[in-house]
């Protein structure tokens, strides 16, 4: 079932988003994004004449903790959906049942944050950290027993399950996987963003247009194995940029000063490049790098060979001759994929790199490339440079997407596709 084929007349919808959104110390959004893109599933409900209530969760809370309680985005999102959004103050609690039960047409109930309950990601709380074995063995025992009635109760609520959060379908959560088996394949559907994310991912991996080159940041090698090991077979170019840099140049005996560097990781680095050349994969890396004698936005720079790095000094942005090999390589790709960002981009003098990234794929999404971008950091680059509506396709899912990459199969997708 699709949401566009389904009518939520007279139905109460619920409906699973991602508003995990970043607060600062007073509690104000810096940044709704993730709000926003759930909003045409939303409305699409309401335009419907259905009721709707939205799960979500914000941070992660080991108890009920106000700071990361939902009622912080209440106001916002009754600004965004322009209708008055009840709360209720516990997901679990009579007042969540009531409320539920008497919603009508058109309105919407916001319950309180999932994740203030352990039976939400089904993992024990507040053990003791010289727990047995036995005591461990129990206490998960002991949630998932009562995950079954925390899952059962959320889906009482509702004639209907939609899945709008693509951010945690990779966990099998009650709420994004364990909640959809109380829904027959009638009433249980992706929402929007969910569609859109799934058929993103499906053509970047499955629907290649080549050359296919994808860009790889981050800071360490070991986070990225399983999906630099998957994208080997896929892909015609693979970009190494980011933190990662300088572990390869090391391993490749380049003086990498105190740039961050995964030493135990040198022998994988060599593997990984020996895997490239068997499989003919073009492995990119950098050949000059934007130093810095402190990690700091103020520190004082200079550009050099990436594997002269001078002691005392460390590597926070490709230079610019790799700049110019990276954008060459993307430029000349019909399919790309970018996740990690070239250097430290929070910092405005270290953003050159990535923005020069940013700009290539940009001119081969007009050219006609498809382009997806992913990765929390990756996101806010785009964002930050204004080129968001610039390329294909901008995911929402962090942890989702790079799970989607390195070929696992996603329990929140996999839910409403049984």
């Amino acid at each position: 079932m699709t949401i566009d084929q389904f009518n939520f007349a007279g139905k109460k919808a619920f409906v699973r988003v991602d508003f995990n959104v970043p607060l600062d110390e007073n509690f104000n959004i810096t940044d709704d994004t993730r709000m926003r893109a759930a909003l045409p599933t939303l409305k699409k409900i309401l335009a419907d004449g259905g009721s709707i209530i939205i799960g979500s969760h914000l941070g992660r809370p080991k108890g009920v903790a106000e700071k990361f309680s939902l009622k912080h985005i209440l106001k916002h999102l009754n600004e965004l959906l322009g209708v008055e959004v009840q709360f209720a103050n516990d997901c679990m609690g009579e007042e969540a049942a009531v409320k539920a039960a008497a919603l009508k047409p058109g309105e919407v109930l916001l319950l309180e944050n999932l994740r203030f309950y352990a039976e939400e990601e089904g993992k024990p709380r507040g053990l003791a950290e010289d727990a047995t074995d036995e005591e461990k063995a129990a206490a998960k025992k002991a949630v998932k027993e009562s995950q079954k009635e925390f899952t059962k109760k959320l889906a009482s609520y509702a004639d209907c399950y939609v899945n709008d959060a693509f951010g945690t379908a990779h966990r099998a959560h009650a709420s994004t996987a364990l909640i959809a088996k109380y829904f027959d394949k009638d009433h249980k559907m992706f929402g929007y963003l969910m569609e859109k994310e799934v058929k993103a991912v499906d053509k970047v991996l499955n629907d290649i247009h080549r050359p296919f080159t994808a860009i790889m940041g981050g800071s360490k090698v070991s986070s990225k194995i399983e999906i630099i090991e998957n994208l080997l077979n896929k892909v015609d170019n693979l970009i190494i940029a980011g933190g990662m840099t300088y572990t390869f140049t090391k391993a490749m005996g380049g003086k990498i000063g105190l740039s961050i560097c995964e030493d135990d990781k040198l022998d994988l680095a060599l593997d990984l490049m020996k895997k490239a050349k068997d499989k003919g994969v073009n492995l990119v890396l950098a050949v000059d790098a934007k130093v810095a004698d402190s990690f700091s936005n103020d520190a004082n720079t200079q550009f050099c060979a990436v594997n002269e790095i001078p002691d005392g000094w460390e590597g926070l942005d490709i230079g610019p001759k790799t700049e110019e090999i990276f954008a060459n390589v993307i430029k000349g790709s019909k399919t790309i994929l970018w996740n990690g960002p070239t250097g430290v981009f929070e910092f405005d003098n270290f953003t050159h790199g990535s923005r020069a990234v940013a700009d290539a794929i940009v001119e081969a999404t007009k050219n006609g490339a498809f382009s997806l971008v992913g990765g929390g950091d990756s996101v806010a680059c785009v964002n930050k440079f204004g080129l968001a509506k610039e390329v294909s396709y901008v995911s929402t899912g962090g942890g989702a997407l790079l799970e989607a990459i390195e070929g696992k199969i996603l329990p929140g997708i996999a839910a409403i596709n049984e």
